[in-house]
């Protein structure tokens, strides 16, 4: 006598999948399998296209301009800080396929449950507000030398396109950026060999020194990890059996040549002398013939637009990631919406001082991101080394939902990072910390010292912890 074999379960039918124009309804919560799709190629492109924008050539203008270097020391420092910050990205997106949940949900595993709600709020004002702002601000100034029309409707036309992206969600953002990006690298690249015609590679340099030298590179380190918090956001969807190594290549590998070449073009452009009373766009264009100077323009305005798709998504994602008991009809797409109405805002008050603004606002980021960092790099390592991999993943994924969940070690090594290495490390125009008043050529390294603190107490508290356990 045989028995019939037990049926299988019947396979669920996908309600987003792999649809391009609809409305993503996933918020914060894990991916579930039938939703899975996509491959790691996809991160290339989606990490390439936000980063061939003007915003990524300013990093070079200011470490050219602003920090006294010439363009080889300038060269150095971006190439060195842009690749730090490109490693991280790749590594941080393996977990999206793993778990299948964004960047700030997995926070939860290294600041608890409750405590990761400080990162979040961070990042959700960071990635909604300042990175809105000034990516918003550099596409608005491109539309405005391009057309003559003001400054605020320009602003306003970028916005709505920059919005309607993000609340269609997750399928169109990658959808968008892949399209994009043929576009943007040939007119970028174009403008670049113009550019390093017309530069004086031998110019520029004014007594930068190591300070310049430290400035530029946590510019360029704090632009490439100002990525860092979003990477699982745009991997989570991916099958759980995606290759491993693609999927830490492809972001790596798309952020870190998109920064790299389009910020030396940018270096390259700061040592052409513009008009003084010109626009930061109009002064980049300013030496390229007109049909090449309109192009480069347009791209400008569509790396704004391509950028800020990711900005203002991921600033969504990480609001929701908070935890919080919002109302139904407070979704991921309305949350779009809010998050885009507030940082338009801030674009509008940035209008007047654009560069000077962006010049503290990179900075500022590696401020934060750098503890960050230090303890969820930390903590992914501990986890790895301390339990099997099939272990390792039900405790990450009771703790993710569990309120309850604490890890004190993590939020206060996050805290003690900012406490000591802004106070003590950071240069800017308004505060000068205590380190570089007293000895000038150590520019601002609050980003290492920040990042080196946090990792550092935070395997301490662990071991304390452990101890207590």
């Amino acid at each position: 006598m045989t028995t019939a074999p037990a049926s299988s379960p019947p396979e669920i039918a996908p309600e987003y999948g792999d649809r391009v124009i609809a409305v993503e309804t996933a918020g914060s919560e894990p991916i579930p399998e039938a939703e899975r799709h996509g491959t790691p190629l996809q991160l290339l492109w989606t990490w390439a296209s936000p980063n061939v924008e003007f915003a990524t050539a300013y990093i070079g203008v200011i470490s050219v301009l602003f920090f006294g270097l010439d363009f080889w020391q300038a060269a150095a420092a971006i190439l060195l800080g842009t690749a730090v910050g490109a490693i991280t990205q790749g590594v941080l997106s393996l977990d999206g396929p793993r778990f299948g949940v964004p960047q700030m949900v997995l926070g939860r595993l290294s600041f608890g449950y409750k405590g990761n709600g400080i990162p979040s709020g961070v990042n959700a004002l960071v990635a909604g507000v300042g990175w809105f702002a000034v990516n918003s601000v550099s596409a608005a100034f491109a539309l405005n030398t391009l057309t003559d029309l003001r400054p605020l409707p320009s602003l306003l036309l970028v916005v709505v396109a920059e919005i309607a992206i993000g609340f269609l969600g997750h399928n169109f953002v990658h959808a968008f950026e892949k399209y994009a990006f043929p576009a943007l690298a040939v007119v970028f690249l174009l403008a670049g060999v113009w550019t390093f015609k017309a530069a004086d590679l031998g110019g520029g340099g004014h007594g930068g020194g190591i300070g310049g030298f430290l400035l530029a590179f946590s510019s360029a380190w704090g632009y490439a990890a100002g990525w860092n918090p979003y990477a699982s956001d745009y991997s989570r969807y991916l099958p759980r059996g995606a290759s491993r190594l693609r999927t830490v290549l492809y972001p790596a590998v798309g952020l870190f040549v998109s920064v790299a070449v389009v910020a030396l073009i940018g270096a390259a452009s700061a040592t052409i002398v513009a008009p003084a009373d010109a626009s930061p766009t109009a002064a980049f264009t300013g030496h390229l013939p007109t049909w090449l100077a309109d192009l480069t323009l347009l791209a400008i305005m569509l790396g704004g637009i391509s950028a800020n798709a990711l900005n203002v998504y991921s600033s969504a994602i990480s609001f929701a990631s908070l935890g919080l008991r919002l109302p139904p009809w407070l979704s991921r797409s309305a949350l779009v919406v809010v998050s885009g109405v507030v940082g338009t805002a801030a674009a509008w008050a940035s209008l007047d001082d654009a560069g000077s603004a962006y010049e503290a606002f990179l900075l500022v980021i590696a401020y934060w991101v750098g503890p960050w960092l230090g303890v969820v790099l930390i903590d992914l390592w501990l986890r790895t080394r301390s339990a099997s991999a099939a272990a390792e993943d039900e405790a990450a994924h009771v703790a993710l939902t569990n309120r309850r969940f604490t890890n004190w070690p993590g939020l206060t090594a996050l805290l003690v990072g900012v406490a000591v290495s802004v106070p003590l490390f950071s240069n800017q125009e308004k505060y000068v910390g205590w380190v570089p008043s007293n000895w000038p050529s150590f520019g601002d390294i609050t980003c290492l010292v920040g990042f080196a603190v946090s990792a550092l107490v935070y395997v301490g508290l662990r071991k304390v912890a452990a101890g207590r356990g």
